[in-house]
């Protein structure tokens, strides 16, 4: 795919996003998400951060954190966060169309998009359903690369196949499932095991205890 085409698909799953925190009541914009201990309010902000940098601000950042992930992720919410919901929700609308990242790697962060909205969707019970272009894309790039999540690593050595989808990737031991429960048990989401089937999800339920 060509990064226009990307741009359009983030931006697309940006805008699914935005419609459902429009109707988050307080308490859901404090819930944890799945990603870290993370409030939705943090993981929104997060986005909005990845939206907004490029990639000297982004390296600037990482430096001045000491290399230390958490605490350079921690400063970006902060800074992209609003003084309440209201005012993340206004910096995360406003963000939608960006075509800003940090780095070149496209499909890893259309998949921060994909993946953060079920941290968010998933612990509320809500239903928010990508679209399918999109999460074979990143389907596709989780089991080939290790960006930001070592989603390669986590299933080396194990057949993933969708049941809903033309992605089949790997050898060794089945994991059967719905693609967009591979994808996030790819990016480290033990939540969506139960979605899987095959006689390799024991070996990656293992991996994801670690």
């Amino acid at each position: 795919m060509q990064r226009e085409a990307y741009e359009n698909l983030v931006r697309a799953e940006r805008s699914r996003l935005e419609q459902v925190l429009c109707g988050f009541t307080d308490a859901e914009w404090q819930a944890t998400s799945l990603c870290d201990g993370w409030t939705v309010e943090e993981v929104v902000a997060h986005l909005t951060a990845a939206a907004s940098t490029g990639t000297a601000a982004w390296l600037l950042s990482v430096v001045r954190a000491g290399f230390d992930a958490a605490k350079h992720n921690d400063r970006m919410i902060e800074r992209y966060r609003g003084s309440d919901a209201v005012g993340t929700l206004a910096r995360f609308r406003a963000a939608v169309p960006s075509r800003i990242t940090p780095t070149r790697d496209y499909a890893a962060f259309l998949g921060e998009v994909v993946v953060h909205s079920q941290d968010i969707a998933f612990p509320l019970g809500l239903a928010l359903d990508p679209d399918s272009r999109s999460v074979l894309e990143i389907a596709r790039f989780f089991s080939t690369r290790d960006f930001a999540v070592n989603s390669k690593k986590m299933v080396r050595g194990l057949t993933l196949e969708a049941s809903d989808a033309d992605f089949r990737s790997g050898q060794g031991p089945s994991v059967h499932g719905p693609i967009l429960s591979l994808v996030m048990v790819m990016a480290g989401r033990r939540a969506f095991l139960p979605h899987l089937s095959g006689d390799g999800v024991g070996e990656l339920a293992g991996r994801l205890s670690v």
